[in-house]
C-alpha cells in the first residue's frame, strides 16, 4: 500500500494526465487498508474509460458521481 506522501505524489501525475478531460469532477485520496488509494470522481460510467488502474505503484479508484452542480 501507499502511504501519504507516494499517494499525494501519484495524485500531481494523474491529475497532469487528466487535465482538460471532460467528465472528471475531482481527483483526491482515499484511505484503504494501511495505506493509500487514489479516487477520480466522474459524471458518467464511460468518463472513467482509459483512467488507469495504478500511477506510480498507487492503486486508482473510479467513482461515478454524476453532474456537480451549486446548491
Amino acid at each position: 500500500m501507499a502511504d501519504l506522501q507516494q499517494a499525494r505524489t501519484a495524485k500531481s501525475h494523474l491529475r497532469t494526465a487528466l487535465a482538460g478531460r471532460d467528465g472528471v469532477r475531482g481527483i483526491g485520496l482515499q484511505a484503504s487498508g494501511d495505506g493509500y488509494e487514489l479516487r477520480v470522481n466522474v459524471e458518467r460510467p464511460t468518463d472513467g474509460d482509459g483512467v488507469p488502474d495504478r500511477v506510480d505503484g498507487v492503486p486508482v479508484g473510479v467513482r461515478v458521481v454524476g453532474a456537480i452542480r451549486a446548491s
